[in-house]
């Protein structure tokens, strides 16, 4: 008797597939799975899929390539494949239950009954019994994210692709939120400090704060977590500059807020803003699998709106948390819509359904993981000696960039300053691996040392 093939095998394959507005060949899907499903086992299940026409596959051999029908069958229910805005964005594949949701948040705004803050949404989720993510996607995302087998200190995974991710990050972040900087122009930004003419000061800001929060996180990896000072330091950094009350960044609402396009109506009362604040925290610490902690305070914060603005910034951040921690790939939030997005966000504060988010939350961390396993595996392993001394690194880096050393200089400070600081039997290797990443910066990689364009193009002339 044939061996059945697990359902939840099939959905993993045409998720993939639906990441292809063009349709993929047997490579591309296989290389978007990381390598998750030998080739043999993919072309059966393709095979599969389109006898059971759940996919089109045009072309023969090599050259064949597989997409979407218009609508097609999805597990028990139906997904979709259409457009999620007037700016060419597609939706993502969304199960029958998420389609009603989202067509019931569609109504126009006056046909949806207004609503406030449930406190049971909240009450009711008991950690590691209540599960916003079921156990096949929780094992799904667990496969697709890889922790290594090595045990490395945490934030290795982020540090290696770091350039890449503080980039991809900081646009997509701020594209949800209608910043209308480019890719290239966030990267010219972010490498060189250029500012894009014609863009406002605050869609500048914006991408910078967007920058120093990342920093925090993948730096401080060991220390941070699901704890008031993490989320109030992201905050006051994505806040910074862009709040009419300055005082307001890095600290809870005393005021009411509204949000424009929903029916919800916030909670208002200070400490009842602070309570719930610190339940939030206190359940996501219990809760044990790191994606539905993303996953959980992907709902939560935003519901709550702890802050007076950039709450889901905070919360898409946050969200990473326990992903760096753990060294399993970051969610970025590549080619994710905005118009999903907002739409899975509102189901949350109108219906307190989760089902649509959570569809845009795996799809995205899909796209997250085909992005960066392919930087993460062209790296290799992190060298020990670095991970183990990369504070020192950083700071004795820093320091001769902000001094303006020249080589000869440098070498006298470095050489003196080690043996302050740096164990004996260490001190040749540290004073090696510090003087090639001084001879190695560049503008594309100052930003790990949180060096300004300016200082390093002044320390640059100088040291040569």
């Amino acid at each position: 008797m044939p061996k059945r093939i697990p359902p939840i095998e099939l959905d993993i394959v045409i998720e993939t597939v639906a990441g292809f507005s063009e349709g993929a060949g047997v490579e591309d899907i296989q290389g978007a799975l990381s390598g998750s499903m030998p080739r043999r086992t993919l072309q059966r299940r393709l095979a599969l899929l389109v006898e059971q026409k759940r996919l089109i596959v045009d072309g023969r051999a090599r050259a064949s390539r597989y997409r979407l029908p218009a609508v097609i069958g999805y597990g028990q229910a139906k997904q979709t494949h259409q457009k999620a805005s007037g700016h060419g964005e597609v939706y993502p594949p969304i199960s029958q239950e998420s389609e009603a949701i989202k067509q019931t948040i569609s109504e126009p705004i006056q046909n949806r009954r207004p609503i406030g803050y449930n406190r049971a949404f909240l009450d009711l989720y008991r950690p590691n019994s209540t599960f916003f993510l079921p156990a096949e996607i929780r094992q799904r995302l667990s496969e697709m994210g890889r922790a290594p087998e090595k045990q490395h200190p945490a934030g290795t995974y982020a540090r290696q692709i770091f350039n890449r991710l503080l980039i991809d990050f900081s646009w997509n972040s701020s594209r949800l939120e209608g910043n209308t900087y480019s890719l290239l122009e966030t990267e010219l930004l972010l490498e060189l400090g250029e500012n894009t003419e014609g863009k406002n000061a605050m869609e500048t800001q914006m991408i910078l704060n967007h920058k120093a929060a990342i920093e925090l996180l993948v730096e401080q990896a060991a220390e941070i977590g699901f704890n008031r000072y993490t989320i109030l330091n992201l905050h006051a950094l994505l806040s910074d500059n862009l709040l009419a009350d300055p005082q307001a960044c890095g600290r809870l609402r005393v005021i009411p807020v509204g949000i424009a396009g929903t029916v919800y109506y916030p909670l208002e009362v200070p400490q009842l803003i602070d309570e719930c604040f610190r339940q939030i925290l206190a359940i996501v610490t219990e809760i044990e699998d790191p994606f539905e902690q993303a996953f959980f305070i992907m709902v939560h914060l935003p519901y709550l709106q702890p802050f007076e603005d950039v709450n889901k910034r905070v919360s898409r951040l946050a969200a990473n948390i326990s992903l760096i921690r753990r060294n399993l790939c970051p969610l970025s939030f590549v080619d994710v819509p905005a118009r999903a997005y907002i739409d899975g966000t509102l189901a949350v504060y109108e219906l307190n359904r989760v089902e649509l988010l959570r569809d845009i939350f795996v799809w995205a961390y899909q796209r997250s993981c085909a992005r960066y396993s392919a930087v993460q595996q062209s790296l290799g392993d992190p060298d020990p000696f670095r991970m183990r001394y990369r504070t020192q690194i950083r700071d004795f880096v820093t320091k001769v960039v902000q001094g303006c050393m020249d080589k000869r200089e440098a070498s006298g400070w470095i050489s003196r300053n080690t043996t302050l600081k740096i164990e004996i039997n260490a001190r040749d290797r540290f004073i090696e691996v510090v003087e090639t990443e001084l001879s190695s910066l560049h503008e594309g990689n100052i930003a790990r040392y949180r060096l300004r364009p300016a200082e390093f193009h002044i320390w640059r002339k100088n040291w040569h």
